[in-house]
């Protein structure tokens, strides 16, 4: 009798599904491409535990910010600058913000490296100046030309996803990895790491457990019109959303493990560099799928990650958080600049991406703890009880992720004063 009701409620779950499949894709960008790939290339199945680790803790804090973006009144930097003052809320802002942009000319580089393969040698860099400079102009024609941006940003990465998806698991369905030796990775092992192969499982764990885009899940739910009768449905959503993140790159970790663990002298310097690798072995078909998905994880990653910086800095800065509304458009389109002047100077000179990482990982440095300082403030307010209460287990991973953001800060901190040295 209750059957139809429950699949009909089930069914509206998954329809409203969304805001963290929007956080899922600017996470899952170029970057964390490399640095699964990097892993099951040098650690096997062995490290599937981290990644395990990263996607619990990231669900739980893209569950908490859901939940803090529908009990609160107002958006987490205007609660900020009501409850500790305009400067903490201004803080906060220009450090994801910072973050955004920063990494914005990795992600046009990105862009860049999924088509590499296919332009033509002799005429690769006038094609790349113009692939930039196109997807930056159709962006910012999107950005301004909707009056509602959620809906179409949210169908758009549920199509960026799909292709991802689709990407990823044939490659992985061609490759053939042990299920059974994957199981085992679940169960954490002593490891004797060396420096190189220490620094992608990191980067493994930073770029999944991503604090800034938990910290806009805040914004996402209230975009989409959630309110806290939603709440409960914020870890519905959070939990398939991540969930998503986490298979997407596990997929990847796997593929490279099945294929690529044992070999020796394998160049993996680019997310491009695993769809070359595969190419020998699983055909050009293959690549070119995969070369898809890195298009689609780079792609949702440029877009919404402009916005992230952009709204948040201008709510921050007291311009509002609403991403329809002028000022968050106008500081996207200064994070979307940033990332595309940097990317065609890096065509046009012998400016290396080095220095430029390096800035971005000291920017990091300040930024995470900063934004899990925030989340941790607003999520143990006293004024939070009854049906708007913060459960504890969110409060814990709210600790957990502050934590984590001074350990990568730490770490991050020792690699650029190394660097600089």
């Amino acid at each position: 009798m209750n059957a139809p009701k429950e699949r009909a409620g089930l069914a509206r779950i998954f329809l409203s599904v969304g805001p963290a499949l929007i956080t899922a894709s600017v996470v899952l960008g170029p970057g964390s491409i490399l640095s699964a790939s990097k892993v099951g290339y040098q650690q096997g199945y062995s490290m599937t535990w981290v990644l395990l680790l990263a996607v619990l803790l990231m669900i739980g804090l893209t569950a908490l910010s859901s939940r803090l973006g529908v009990v609160l009144k107002s958006t987490l930097c205007e609660e900020l600058a009501v409850r500790a003052g305009r400067p903490w809320a201004a803080i906060t802002g220009v450090s994801l913000f910072l973050i955004a942009a920063c990494f914005q000319f990795g992600n046009n580089l990105g862009v860049l490296a999924a088509v590499e393969p296919f332009l033509p040698v002799e005429q690769a860099k006038f094609w790349k100046v113009a692939i930039i400079v196109v997807i930056n102009a159709v962006v910012l024609i999107a950005l301004f030309g909707f009056r509602h941006l959620y809906k179409p940003v949210e169908t758009m990465m549920k199509i960026m996803v799909g292709l991802m998806v689709l990407g990823f698991a044939v490659n992985l369905a061609f490759a053939g990895p042990d299920l059974l030796k994957a199981l085992n990775g679940l169960i954490p092992r002593n490891v004797e790491f060396t420096r190189d192969s220490l620094l992608p499982v990191i980067g493994l764990f930073a770029t999944t457990f991503s604090i800034g885009g938990a910290f806009y899940q805040a914004y996402l739910v209230r975009q989409k019109g959630w309110t806290l009768k939603d709440a409960r449905q914020g870890i519905v959503d959070s939990a398939l959303g991540i969930g998503v993140l986490g298979l997407l790159t596990m997929m990847i970790m796997l593929t490279a493990a099945a294929v690529l663990h044992g070999q020796k002298d394998i160049a993996l310097n680019s997310a491009t560099d695993v769809a070359r690798q595969l190419e020998p072995l699983f055909g050009v078909m293959a690549r070119n799928l995969f070369c898809m998905g890195i298009f689609a994880g780079a792609f949702s990653s440029f877009l919404v990650n402009a916005m992230i910086g952009g709204t948040v800095l201008s709510d921050g800065l007291g311009g509002g958080g609403n991403m329809d509304d002028r000022w968050p458009k106008i500081c996207t389109s200064l994070a979307l600049a940033m990332g595309m002047i940097v990317a065609l100077g890096m065509q046009f000179t012998d400016l290396k991406p080095v220095n430029l990482i390096i800035f971005a990982q000291a920017v990091t440095t300040l930024g995470l703890p900063a934004l899990a300082v925030a989340l941790l403030y607003l999520a143990t307010r006293p004024d939070l009880t009854g049906e708007r209460a913060i459960p504890a287990w969110m409060k814990a991973v709210a600790v957990a992720a502050l934590l984590a953001a001074l350990v990568l800060a730490g770490n991050l901190l020792i690699k650029v004063i190394g660097a600089l040295s």
